[in-house]
């Protein structure tokens, strides 16, 4: 068997890094910048006003109250700024172009509001109220670092210094297959011995939730040869292929049958739920083959394709958060392999560690319980067993 981590390395090696593109504001969110972007415009643009009110000589106002006349009005957005002339003051709005001449602004809340004659009523200093150029970003400089993830402050900032596309790594597009004579699609009737198709639902929503695109092919039924036809013509579209089913030791295991001595490894991976796993690539594509149980899918999604996939797409941070907690009952584990279970988390206030207890049993069919879950308890592979109020780690959910 290899372990986990050595095959987590080797699905997160065949992905690679995800190609460079430019894509609109609009399209980039969640994505990851692949270079630096440098601000077009200082961030302000031009010394404006932080405050509705009146733009003067802080010295025409040193003995205030004072009644000065209003020579200007001074919108935002207006560009044909006349210069404030000594013993006058123009009314300003938040964010319009401070007029040369002034040093400071005088908030609306201290005058009489006044638009002919203006009466201040108190004084202001030099550099009062207003937002000077280029104090939050000067132009030339980096906006924003290669590697930041574009959320709606990143995306806000990139449209402020004058972007309208930002280099991205190019969200994935992965061909999503299930594999079973016994499956069927919802809502058709089932027969004795066939189940409802589940796994590609569960996997594309994964996929899609990380940013990435995922096409659908529900049902391949256990044939070598129509499992090449269907999804062979489907390789040139894509960049990664994840199926699931067919890749046990029995009879029947198209997966396996159809993509051994194709580029194809499979293996046994030193993990519960989840152990036949398989990699590599097919006609240039990369290829990850999960086992067809529903838990199984899902604990291998976290542990293997999650990361790459993030990984690939230029995110550092591609872990779920561990911490620790106590067990809430006793578990056991088979000897040499990591345990992944279902569990319900709770952090205890004024607690270092919080309390777990599993959800469901070790089966690798018992979804229901994975629904009612927040995290995973992870047993090593030299821990044959934990009793209750020991301490494990709990990655969450």
């Amino acid at each position: 068997m290899i372990s986990v981590d050595a095959h987590r390395e080797t699905v997160t090696g065949l992905l690679g890094n995800a190609p460079v593109t430019r894509l609109p504001l609009a399209s980039a969110a969640g994505l990851v910048l692949a270079e630096d972007v440098l601000a077009g415009v200082s961030l302000p643009p031009f010394d404006n006003s932080a405050m509705d009110g009146y733009a003067v000589r802080a010295a025409d106002v040193s003995e205030a109250p004072v009644t000065l006349p209003v020579a200007e009005d001074i919108p935002a957005g207006r560009v044909d700024i006349a210069k404030l002339e000594p013993g006058t003051a123009h009314r300003i709005m938040t964010g319009a172009p401070l007029p040369p001449g002034a040093d400071a602004v005088v908030m609306v809340e201290h005058t009489d509001g006044g638009v002919t004659d203006v009466r201040i009523l108190r004084t202001a200093v030099p550099g009062a109220h207003i937002r000077r150029l280029g104090e939050d970003v000067v132009e030339g400089t980096v906006a924003l670092p290669a590697g930041t993830v574009l959320g709606p402050a990143q995306l806000g900032l990139a449209a402020a210094v004058g972007l309208a596309e930002v280099p991205v790594r190019r969200p994935l597009k992965v061909l999503v297959v299930s594999t079973g004579t016994e499956l069927v699609d919802a809502p058709n009737p089932l027969r004795h011995g066939q189940i409802y198709e589940s796994n590609s639902i569960m996997l594309a929503s994964a996929i899609r939730a990380l940013g990435c695109e995922a096409e659908v092919v529900r049902s391949v039924v256990d044939d070598v040869d129509e499992f090449r036809a269907v999804i062979e013509p489907r390789l040139a579209d894509v960049d990664l292929l994840v199926t699931s089913g067919g890749v046990s030791a029995g009879a029947y295991e198209v997966v396996k049958d159809a993509l051994t001595g194709q580029g194809v490894e499979f293996r046994k991976v030193a993990m519960q739920p989840g152990g036949p796993q398989g990699c590599g690539r097919w006609n240039g594509v990369p290829v990850v083959t999960l086992p067809g149980n529903p838990v199984s899918v899902l604990v291998s999604f976290e542990a293997f394709l999650r990361p790459a996939l993030l990984s690939a797409m230029g995110h550092s941070g591609v872990d779920r958060q561990k911490v620790r907690a106590r067990l809430t009952e006793s578990m056991t584990s088979p000897a040499g392999r990591r345990q992944f279970r279902r569990g319900s988390y709770t952090h205890s206030e004024g607690e270092v560690t919080g309390i777990v207890g599993p959800r469901g049993g070790p089966g690798s069919h018992l979804l229901a319980s994975f629904t009612q879950a927040n995290c995973l308890i992870v047993l090593p592979e030299d821990v044959e067993s934990a009793a209750q109020g020991d301490e494990v780690d709990v990655l969450l959910l």
